[in-house]
């Protein structure tokens, strides 16, 4: 075939554009394209396979194939040569197809004729849509130019698939985003919603896909660049004074948006007969595409800027920026990538959920989440894809389930769920002011945990009797900028005003390993999660935590002060960090400032090592409080971030209860008082092993405490101890099952 030329490109994609606006049903659109490109780039065949679900591709589409073999052929992902097109996510070509390695031959098709092969996939941003083919009888060495042509060609049937072209009688498609999903994905805060799909970061629609201008769309292209690259210098100008890492990325921003390789490709796009939004995605595809195969982190998250700055240029191109006019609807449910703990702050209490692609259960966002009381699921995936702003969606943040676009039937039972919900709810709002206590008459005390003053509402009406756990990290990770100590002092004080005489214990910085702010470098650890976090940073940078101790002792202004060290490994460290605290205080005295009319200091237990501790650090300590999330972790060597172990091992696991109650020993021997903080102290069975194995104070989110309180009040906590006992005799694994069966057996 001769060389191609740009009028030969620009003829077919205008003939595309054509075929686009016609009237014509799906299947004739899609068998008409087959021809075009056929006559085009003079093969003898050309075919379009696209996936009917993940695992399958079908072949939709042919000029040169027998017509018999439309939508009854179909390909495993990864199996002969086209399936390898898919999974490779690249060109492949060959003069013999036959000889090469994977080459599947399907005799419905009459393809034993054909020699040549060249395939390219269909992709838009990295999903993968199916395999564009074109074959011939001779054996025949397609070039680059012809490669480069058809990538072109897929774009378009990429987005041609994506707004619904191919769609009709006879495909057996359904149309995109009408058709019902449900998407796994892993819950991160508990709780049901329902509501109507709010994108946070709405996807650009390119629907100008070819040009009738060559020069005046690279003119538009250069046009947007240059604004492009004056809104990365401003940005960079502003962040000059603040965090290098922040610099660092904006720097490789810059890098790109005057990256010649770059630029060019896209100008070839568009002298190809591209329109230069349609361009921009075609380069942001195969970065997409690229960034699927990178093992080396660096070079994956240089990629995530170049697609992040393809979507500035995209949105500058065609006007669709962010703030778009629309309104947000009623009872609107978040749908992001990710999510930084400032933007989700600033949406505040108007979300009834939140739905993520990404995200991890001890991000920032699913901390402030739970601050807030609505149901999050992370990790879930194609959802920003599959969602369009105003979709109904129902989420389901206890099973970590999305569903999209549901039927009736799956409404009307989601519905009855959560009137099943609401109505224990009710029941649990009738206990609010009675105590915690057994039918054996052990009182078990429940606390919550807080981190915002969002939370702070729900302390009298949850029934707590403290705040168990403050965590002040929050008010430094959603800060561009380290915040002042006057700030620091004026949010310590509204949240003691709030606490309205109930006792707070402020968590001090707990940062690092998940949890970086923006204005602080990450430091490169192959484990953060057994890294520099939390406590050990305080001690290393102490100028830090001397200010948020001085801010602490000020807002208490002369009420007591609850103060805890987070991830205390050993006596030692608890020591260190007193020290320091009552160094403040003996400061804060010289300058004649009111102190804490009663100080308690403690320590949180998120490390096995520390309930061996020497007994002298048991008399030390004031009170300690199980770190049970962190300690889990490590007990188990099970990273909580892991999906692939997180879900792993049991909280009733008897080594892990019998470890526990080691702990709950050397605590009664010392007279130290022990509580329980973490996810599990939120789940009734697991609460009910805690408080029968004798740790007689738990702190859970508000919303665990009706429920916890209500098990706890219709239980023997002397039974449960027995039961656990029992279990421990009889080698069980668990005690799961046996509590379980106790809990079937209790009268409502």
């Amino acid at each position: 075939m001769p060389h191609r030329t740009e009028t030969d490109s620009r003829r077919m994609l205008r003939e595309l554009r054509d075929e686009m606006a016609s009237a014509q049903p799906g299947q004739e659109r899609l068998d008409r394209i087959t021809t075009i490109i056929a006559r085009s780039m003079g093969t003898d065949v050309c075919s379009i396979y696209l996936f009917r679900n993940p695992d399958t591709l079908e072949l939709c589409a042919t000029e040169g194939l027998r017509p018999t073999a439309v939508h009854e052929t179909r390909l495993r992902f990864g199996e002969g040569l086209v399936g390898k097109v898919a999974r490779l996510a690249r060109p492949l070509k060959s003069a013999n197809a036959p000889s090469e390695s994977g080459f599947r031959y399907m005799p419905e098709t009459g393809e034993e004729v054909f020699t040549s092969f060249l395939g390219v996939p269909v992709q838009r941003l990295g999903e993968r849509l199916g395999v564009l083919v074109v074959q011939s009888k001779e054996a025949r060495d397609y070039s680059e130019d012809e490669i480069y042509g058809l990538e072109v060609v897929a774009m378009v049937i990429a987005e041609m698939t994506e707004l619904g072209a191919f769609v009709g009688e006879g495909t057996s498609f359904a149309s995109p985003h009408k058709n019902a999903v449900t998407l796994p994905g892993v819950a991160a805060q508990e709780g049901e919603a329902e509501g109507h799909v709010w994108l946070h970061q709405p996807r650009v629609v390119v629907t100008n896909l070819v040009n009738d201008d060559s020069k005046a769309e690279i003119a538009r292209l250069h046009d947007a660049i240059d604004r492009l690259r004056g809104s990365v210098d401003d940005m960079l100008n502003i962040a000059r004074a603040g965090d290098k890492e922040h610099q660092e990325v904006l720097q490789t921003y810059r890098m790109f948006a005057n990256s010649r390789g770059w630029i060019k490709r896209m100008e070839e796009d568009i002298r190809l007969g591209l329109s230069a939004e349609a361009a921009v995605e075609k380069e942001q595809s195969a970065a997409r595409a690229r960034l699927e195969t990178v093992p080396d982190q660096y070079l994956r998250d240089r990629l995530h800027d170049l697609d992040d700055l393809s979507n500035r240029l995209l949105r500058i191109l065609t006007g669709q920026g962010v703030e778009t006019g629309a309104e947000m609807p009623e009872r609107a449910i978040l749908v992001a990538r990710n999510i930084g703990p400032g933007d989700l702050l600033e949406y505040g209490r108007k979300l009834r959920g939140v739905v993520l692609e990404e995200g991890a259960v001890g991000s920032h966002a699913t901390i402030v989440a739970r601050a807030l009381a609505i149901p999050l699921v992370i990790n879930v995936p194609r959802i920003t894809t599959d969602a369009l702003s105003g979709d109904h969606i129902l989420v389901d943040g206890t099973e970590g389930v999305v569903h999209l676009r549901p039927d009736d039937s799956i409404t009307s039972a989601f519905r009855d769920k959560m009137a099943m919900q609401a109505k224990a709810q009710e029941r649990y709002a009738s206990l609010r002011d009675k105590p915690a206590v057994g039918r054996c008459g052990t009182q078990v005390i429940l606390k919550m945990n807080a981190g915002l003053m969002a939370d702070l509402p729900s302390l009298p009406t949850s029934g707590a009797e403290a705040v168990g756990l403050f965590r002040t990290e929050l008010q430094f990770l959603i800060r561009e900028r380290m915040p002042r100590r006057s700030e620091l002092v004026a949010t310590y004080a509204r949240v003691l005003d709030a606490a309205a005489g109930k006792s707070v214990h402020f968590r001090t910085l707990d940062i690092g390993s998940d949890k970086v702010a923006p204005y602080m470098k990450r430091p490169d650890e192959p484990n953060p999660a057994m890294g520099w976090r939390a406590l050990r940073v305080g001690l290393d940078k102490p100028g830090v935590l001397r200010m948020q101790l001085q801010a602490l002792i000020r807002a208490a202004a002369g009420r007591p002060l609850s103060v805890m060290f987070p991830l205390v490994a050993t006596g030692e460290e608890f020591t260190r960090a007193r020290d320091t605290l009552m160094r403040e205080i003996e400061r804060e005295r010289r300058l004649g400032h009111s102190l804490p009319s009663k100080l308690k200091v403690g320590a949180m237990m998120e490390t096995p090592s520390l309930a061996y501790a020497p007994e002298s650090f048991f008399r030390e300590v004031d009170f300690i409080s199980i770190g049970g999330n962190d300690l889990k972790q490590f007990f188990f060597a099970a990273d909580r971030e892991n999906e692939l172990v997180r879900r792993r091992y049991d909280t009733l696991n008897v080594s892990f209860l019998t470890f526990l109650q080691k702990i709950v020993d050397r605590c009664h021997e010392t007279e130290t008082v022990l509580s329980f903080c973490g996810e599990d102290a939120g789940r009734p069975v697991d609460a009910l092993a805690m408080a029968g194995i004798g740790i007689s104070a738990l702190s859970m989110r508000p919303a665990s405490i009706g429920p916890v309180k209500s098990l706890i009040r219709r239980s023997n906590l002397n039974e449960v101890s027995e039961l656990i006992a029992r279990v421990q005799v009889r080698g069980l694994e668990s005690a799961r099952p046996a509590l379980l069966d106790y809990v079937a057996s209790l009268v409502e």
